[in-house]
Parts: C-alpha cells; structure tokens; sequence
C-alpha cells in the first residue's frame, strides 16, 4: 500500500520546527571544556591545541543553544568531549579526506561533520539536515568559528545528492545500516564510500543489513573497531563501498 513509505524516517522529511531543548543544560567555562577534551584526546597525535579550542568553542555553542532546542542529551564536559569530538574526529585517521567532497547526512547538531571540516582544512563538508532549526544552528557555528571549508543545507539528504556529487557520505545516529542505505537507493550512484559511525552492536546491524546492501550493490570494505576512553563505551567506522564508487 501506498501509505506505508510515510514511516520513513531519517532524513526524508522536512522540519521547520525541531524539539524543544533542556533548560537545564549547563554550559561549562571555556577552560572546563578543553579541559576535557585535552584529557579525551592525550594519547591521540597529531593534535593542535588550536583544533581543541575550536572543539571547545563548538561544544559551548551546542550547549548552550542545547537550552531552547534538544541536541544533545550528553552533556558532562568529559562525556561530550569523548562520544563526540573523539569519536568524530578518529574518523579522520581511517578515512582519506584531503580534497574529498563530504556530504554528512542528518547531520543535527553538527556531528561528524563539523569536527571533521575542523580538523581537516582540506575537505569540503556539507551539513545537511531536514530540521530547519538545526540548519540555523549549523550556520551561526559556521560563521562564529569560521570554518570555509563546510556548508550547511536544509534538505533531505536523498534530495540534495541528487543535485550534487559527492566523494563521501557520512551518518552518525540517523538510523539503522539496512535504513540508512534505503534513504539513498536512487542517488546511491552518486557518491563513492558511505561511512557510519556505530556502536557497540554493529555487526548485528551489518547482517541485518547484508540482502539489503547486497541488493544496492552497497559492500562492507573497512571496519574499524575503537574504544572510548574511561570505559564510555566502544564504536566501530564502518566504511562502505557505494555503486558511485565501482572501478573508481
């Protein structure tokens, strides 16, 4: 029946709105925050002070504007530093990005995306979200920390993929495997790798998932499996080949 497609969700509706935010959301100090994320990244390299600072700056900002409108339900500094920037930012070790077109798909509140354009001046990020609110959020942290290199858009991401090629698209916590490769199944010609950020329960998702990306012609490449620090959990980079990318 024709009315059973609405129960889609993700990225596949558009929102002016959003939810309402926690009041009670505390916004550390700045040194608070690099605090935490100079502790989440000590045995990382290759890490500038710089970049942590606009971590911290882009973490005070999601906090804040937390209070009106829900980003994120993590908000202890030591916990946002690590199941967010961290967690974001390992992408960047496993995966090529320098001159890649990166499309983050369901983006929210600027995760993966925004860590990503961050750390790797040489990429192009575009947020996209179907919240239109979040859109807003996205570009007032753009201009307020300067970032060049990333856009966002309000769209559905299928929709935007349509109009625009990209290297690479990116979903951390839009949805399952199987759904995530359902939202992009008419553009899914349009772009080389899909990368997820998962969980601890990724390989029950990816054979969930096996019919379903076998039929899109969608292959599990690469997985990388890390742990956060002070046992906050372990999450796996889940690196897709998509038919865009066939013999390239």
């Amino acid at each position: 029946p024709k009315g059973g497609k609405s129960t889609r969700r993700s990225s596949t509706s558009i929102d002016d709105e959003g939810e309402p935010g926690d009041p009670a959301t505390k916004v550390p100090g700045k040194k608070t925050m690099l605090g935490a994320l100079q502790w989440a990244f000590q045995d990382e390299e290759g890490v500038s002070e710089e970049l942590l600072e606009k971590y911290a700056d882009h973490a005070r900002l999601l906090l804040e504007t937390n209070k009106t409108l829900n980003l994120t339900a993590i908000q202890s500094p030591k916990e946002v530093a690590a199941k967010h920037y961290l967690d974001c930012w390992r992408v960047t070790r496993l995966v090529p990005m320098i001159a890649k077109r990166l499309l983050d798909l369901g983006t929210g509140a600027g995760f993966p995306g925004i860590p990503i354009a961050l750390a790797e001046p040489n990429c192009s990020v575009i947020l996209v979200d179907s919240t239109r609110k979040k859109v807003d959020f996205l570009q007032m942290c753009i201009d307020k920390l300067q970032i060049p290199n990333a856009r966002a858009v309000w769209a559905r991401a299928e929709d935007h993929l349509a109009e625009e090629k990209v290297d690479i698209v990116m979903a951390r916590a839009v949805s399952s495997v199987r759904e995530n490769v359902r939202t992009v199944r008419k553009v899914r010609q349009t772009f080389q790798d899909f990368v997820m950020l998962k969980g601890k329960s990724w390989s029950r998702e990816v054979r969930a998932a096996e019919r379903e990306t076998e039929r899109l012609g969608f292959h599990l490449d690469t997985v990388w499996e890390h742990e956060l620090p002070d046992e906050m959990g372990a999450r796996a980079i889940l690196v897709y080949r998509a038919p865009g990318g066939a013999g390239y």
